[in-house]
């Protein structure tokens, strides 16, 4: 059983076209956008970290509840600036708990253009709360057994579109100062703790794992990702935060070294003829170089240990003599093996591994040394789980794609 939510309390908030948001600004850029204003720069500062703190640390998306900040500011920050929410087109809710929204993105200074949708999910867990967070509308890799490769990359979002799934995730469940949990009955009371010692938060986790390649968008999300990790602003350890790439090998080092999250890698295969077909990324960077700038990630460690995330395939992948190969591919790399059992789709070719031969698969990897958690599938009932998202996006009328293309 899966529920459909009443959003009857939960409207989008009208768009202030023309005023450029503030969400998704670095704090010198936010400083800075407020002195191209007028205010002076040393002033403009202090208001940056007074406004971080609004944004990031309490929610709030109204100036006039910045009671700090003078009256007569606040109506200029508002008469100049806004901090958008996008829409929320629908949110479901599975019989496991897992969450999935549609959010509608507009944007505020190109009213014209069409909006474009991604899928965000939230997992609760006993000690954890995972959010899955998109960084493309549609998806450019083609991936032959993951949903959201069926459709077309629409365009990359901005830092603040993919900061602003955090954020309405968080509000949606209650998580800002003052803010109220659902009252489904269907989220667990959060037991971790994604920033500060006891600091205790329905999000706890955030993994780069939505729709889109997140390195083929790398600006954007490094921002996002450093302002999520920022002590004064969401304050999510970087060790909760963890980027999923497909294997775009020149920006797996900067990953490490700008950004500093964890790493997991879709591998999926352990030949390239057999990787070409699953993800034909490899065709670029196969799997020998892929490895390489693995074992260079700045930073890993038995600590910080890469995951790779293996998709369990019926008589493709998953053999015994895959997973031996697999355990010798990764020999020398802190890792932990994430097992998928593959989840269907309408349209699809394949079909899930035996419960019997995923076990078979992970005793063998256990074997050697690696840790090979078999991934419980979740919210499969409301199409939210690995693999499985896809927008409506690629449904924008022809004519409407003309307009953009032509403006």
């Amino acid at each position: 059983m899966s529920i459909a939510l009443n959003l009857d309390h939960a409207l989008p908030r009208p768009a202030a076209r023309g005023k450029p948001s503030l969400v998704g600004l670095s704090r010198s850029e936010l400083a800075a956008t407020l002195a191209a204003s007028g205010v002076e720069a040393r002033e403009a500062r202090m208001r940056a970290s007074q406004l971080w703190n609004w944004m990031y640390q309490r929610g709030v998306t109204d100036f006039a509840a910045m009671s700090n900040i003078s009256k007569g500011f606040r109506q200029a920050l508002a008469d100049n600036f806004q901090i958008d929410r996008p829409e929320i087109v629908s949110e479901q809710v599975s019989s496991d708990g897992t969450r999935k929204w549609l959010f509608r993105f507009r944007d505020p200074q190109n009213p014209n253009l069409p909006p474009v949708e991604v899928e965000t999910v939230y997992i609760p867990e006993e000690d954890r709360g995972t959010l899955c967070v998109s960084s493309q509308v549609g998806c450019t890799l083609t991936c032959s057994f993951c949903h959201t490769g069926t459709q077309r990359l629409v365009r990359n979002l901005t830092a603040g579109e993919i900061l602003n799934q955090i954020l309405m995730a968080r509000e949606r469940l209650g998580d800002f100062p003052g803010g109220v949990r659902p009252d489904d009955g269907l989220v667990p009371a959060p037991r971790g703790s994604g920033g500060s010692e006891g600091d205790s938060r329905a999000v706890t986790n955030v993994v780069m794992m939505g729709m889109g390649e997140p390195l083929y968008n790398y600006d954007n999300v490094k921002q996002a990702l450093l302002i999520a990790a920022d002590g004064d602003g969401i304050s999510l350890s970087k060790r909760r935060i963890t980027l999923s790439t497909s294997g775009v090998v020149p920006y797996i080092e900067p990953t490490g070294r700008e950004i500093g999250v964890m790493l997991a890698v879709s591998l999926h295969a352990v030949r390239d003829d057999l990787r070409d077909m699953l993800v034909p990324i490899n065709k670029k960077w196969p799997i020998a170089e892929l490895l390489q700038a693995v074992r260079a990630y700045p930073g890993l460690s038995n600590a910080r240990r890469v995951t790779f995330e293996y998709v369990m395939l019926r008589d493709v992948n998953d053999s015994d003599a895959d997973a031996r190969e697999l355990v010798r591919l990764l020999a020398g790399i802190p890792a932990k093996i994430n097992l998928i059992p593959f989840n269907p789709w309408p349209g699809t070719n394949y079909d899930c591994s035996s419960s019997a031969r995923i076990e078979r698969f992970a005793d063998i990897v256990n074997a050697a040394g690696y840790a090979s958690p078999v991934r419980t599938p979740r919210g499969r009932d409301i199409f939210a789980a690995c693999g499985q998202l896809k927008s409506e996006s690629e449904r924008l009328a022809r004519k409407d794609r003309d307009a953009l293309a032509a403006s």
